[in-house]
């Protein structure tokens, strides 16, 4: 049997037999990259602009999740779901914007076994896709100055098509444009709105434990297996041509 998990064995997910897969797209924040200190200090930053006190890492990780608008409200309210005043919050996104685009990869780097697991997918034969909810602007120059955006056939971002996850649009797009049957793709990513968006798309879904799924438990995700690296995810899908 295959079974990747990670310490909660009491809910760890299971599959019994590699999935026939014939594309793989990958989540970029929380899954192929270690965003977080760089979205952090670019949030610090525009606190300090606006005269307001900063906050630590670790919070700020918890609002990432739902792209940057929703962190720069999340950062200005100190909360999940409310909604800073808009005058307030016109002024604040291009100030992030503005800090974020100067501080991209600072910090940032691909979690373990990021690189390991990519090689053995390609190596592998599969079709690989990057789909985020971050914006073009941001995503292209990341996944250059990461090394990482050669390894994908196509990148998704938040705002290449009209919707993005959880909506399964990007999903169905990027079947189609390997014509392929949602059961023949696979995602991967690190949060709520993977799963979500997978599900409604008919495609299978594994989930890394390390990522930002809003500070919430990655164990309770309607997910095919938690795997600890791309590269044990690698080991838990055979290819379909």
């Amino acid at each position: 049997m295959n079974h990747i998990s990670s310490g909660n064995t009491a809910s760890a997910k299971k599959i019994t037999s590699p999935i026939a897969i014939k594309v793989i797209m990958i989540d970029l924040d929380g899954t192929l990259l270690d965003t977080a200190e760089d979205l952090a200090l670019s949030a610090n930053l525009m606190l300090s602009d606006l005269g307001m006190p900063e906050q630590s890492t670790a919070t700020i990780r918890s609002y990432i999740g739902k792209g940057i608008q929703k962190l720069v409200k999340r950062t200005l309210t100190g909360q999940l779901d409310a909604e800073p005043d808009s005058a307030l919050f016109a002024k604040a996104l291009p100030i992030y914007e503005q800090h974020y685009a100067k501080n991209l990869s600072v910090n940032t780097r691909p979690y373990p076994g990021v690189v390991e697991g990519i090689q053995a997918l390609q190596q592998a034969g599969y079709k690989l896709a990057c789909i985020t909810n971050k914006a073009e602007a941001f995503t292209i120059p990341l996944l250059h100055a990461t090394g990482l955006f050669e390894k994908f056939e196509i990148v998704l971002s938040g705002d290449s098509l009209p919707k993005k996850k959880p909506d399964p649009m990007p999903l169905i797009h990027i079947c189609k444009h390997f014509d392929a049957q949602p059961h023949e793709v696979l995602l991967i990513g690190d949060s709520l709105n993977d799963a979500i968006a997978a599900r409604a798309a008919g495609c299978h879904v594994f989930c890394v434990p390390y990522g930002y799924n809003e500070g919430r438990d990655v164990y309770e995700l309607d997910c095919d297996a938690i795997v600890d690296t791309l590269l044990d995810a690698s080991k838990l899908v055979k290819r379909v041509a």
